[in-house]
């Protein structure tokens, strides 16, 4: 399942993150790659520990606990802390795909990766998320500076080269309760259709039945 989540932060939490990023410092992307990916990747990545980038991860990570439509969409069962990037003008990082366990923190199966978009759009070229499978077809992401997108970690992606300004952006990987894509697609559907009828017909009778449903097909699938 592909999701974009519009406004995951604030315009006050996207304001702080422009005054902490200039004071923190970016290391060379690749030390944190897996041997497929290190060749293609060419980036830098927030070095973690200093009170500037705690500050920065904690922002991101009280906005994506606050996201009700993440919680629904991924299930999350382990979050990895955020790991924040830049792209200088000529940086990409091409085709790969994500490390099948993330040892950052606790250990996890990558499941969903998220990107949660720092910089605004209109304030560097290129740098579009890319990806294609034969599930998905062909989808390129450049979004607004809060918004985030997620997609399966299995997918074949890339960002294309930054070619004016700085592209920054935190990333994140999901360790899912339901292992499944297509099992996480159908609750999160069901989840929005019982979302929507509650707000339609709050009193509906059916609604105690699909909630039922929605509730033993994630004790069904559920990896605890």
């Amino acid at each position: 399942m592909l999701l974009e989540i519009a406004n995951v932060l604030t315009a006050d939490a996207l304001a702080e993150i422009g005054r902490l990023l200039p004071a923190v410092v970016f290391d060379d992307g690749r030390a944190t790659a897996g041997v497929q990916a290190r060749p293609v990747k060419d980036n830098r990545q927030m070095r973690t520990g200093s009170p500037e980038a705690e500050r920065l991860q904690a922002i991101v990570r009280r906005a994506l606990d606050a996201s009700a439509m993440f919680y629904s969409a991924t299930l999350p069962r382990h979050i990895s802390p955020a790991l924040v990037n830049e792209y200088q003008t000529g940086m990409s990082y091409g085709a790969h795909v994500d490390n099948a366990i993330m040892a950052a923190g606790t250990p996890l199966r990558s499941d969903v990766s998220l990107t949660l978009f720092l910089s605004p759009p209109d304030s560097y070229d290129g740098g579009e998320l890319e990806m294609r499978d034969a599930l998905h077809g062909y989808h390129r992401v450049k979004l607004v500076a809060g918004s985030a997108f997620i997609y399966p970690s299995t997918t074949l992606h890339q960002v294309t080269a930054v070619t004016r300004g700085v592209r920054h952006a935190a990333v994140f990987w999901v360790q899912s309760l339901v292992r499944g894509a297509e099992q996480r697609k159908l609750l999160f559907e069901l989840d929005l259709a019982i979302i929507g009828l509650r707000k339609r017909e709050p009193d509906a009778p059916e609604l105690a039945t699909l909630t039922a449903i929605y509730h033993n097909l994630v004790r069904l699938w559920a990896e605890t």
